[in-house]
This record gives C-alpha cells, sequence and structure tokens, in this order.
C-alpha cells in the first residue's frame, strides 16, 4: 500500500511529475467524454501548481487578473496558505478565496 504524499511535502521536482501525470489523467478523461473527471484533475493541477508559487510574491491590496476567467480581476485582501482570499472587481465584493496559482500580475515587469 503507498502513501500519497501532500503536496507541501513534495520537492519541485515532484510537483512538476504530479502536475504532467494529472494534466495527462484529464487529457485521457476529456477525450473519453467523461467531463466531471476532467474537472477533477484540473483543478488538481491548479492547487498543485499553487504549491510552486511563493506566497510572498501576492501582495495584498494588489489587483491581479484571474488565469482562465479572462477580463476578470481580483483584488487580495489577505493570504492564506495557498490562497489569496479577496474580492472580484465590478462584482458583488463577496468574500471568497483562489488558489494563488490562478492570479496572474497585472503590472508589466513582474
Amino acid at each position: 500500500m503507498t502513501t500519497e504524499k501532500k503536496y507541501n511535502e513534495m520537492t519541485e521536482h515532484e510537483l512538476r511529475t504530479e502536475i504532467a501525470n494529472l494534466r495527462e489523467k484529464a487529457r485521457k478523461a476529456e477525450q473519453l467524454g467523461i467531463v466531471n473527471e476532467y474537472a477533477v484533475y484540473q483543478r488538481k493541477v491548479v492547487m498543485a501548481q499553487a504549491f510552486l508559487i511563493d506566497p510572498a510574491t501576492i501582495e495584498p491590496g494588489e489587483i491581479y487578473r484571474i488565469e482562465g476567467d479572462e477580463g476578470m480581476f481580483f483584488q487580495v485582501d489577505y493570504l492564506k496558505g495557498r490562497f489569496a482570499w479577496g474580492h472580484r472587481l465590478g462584482g458583488t465584493r463577496a468574500i471568497e478565496a483562489l488558489p494563488i496559482s490562478m492570479l496572474k500580475p497585472v503590472k508589466t515587469g513582474k
């Protein structure tokens, strides 16, 4: 019986290998038309990618683009673990959390 490591226990190499494996599983699920399984693997990829990013690069108060949701921006209020808590601009200002891997800087040169 093998026990799976948590993402926070993996090295960068192990995380990159895990991401590649998850992407392959997602591709196969998509080809087979298993939409819900495809979505689960895509979410796992996003979470694993969050562990490749230094949380110190995400600054509270800053605005970021949301990867995968073109034209939407997210203002970070605070960080907790690998999640940025804040709200989407132009919305109802409802507080939500996004994995830090979904946030891309608006400012160039970062």
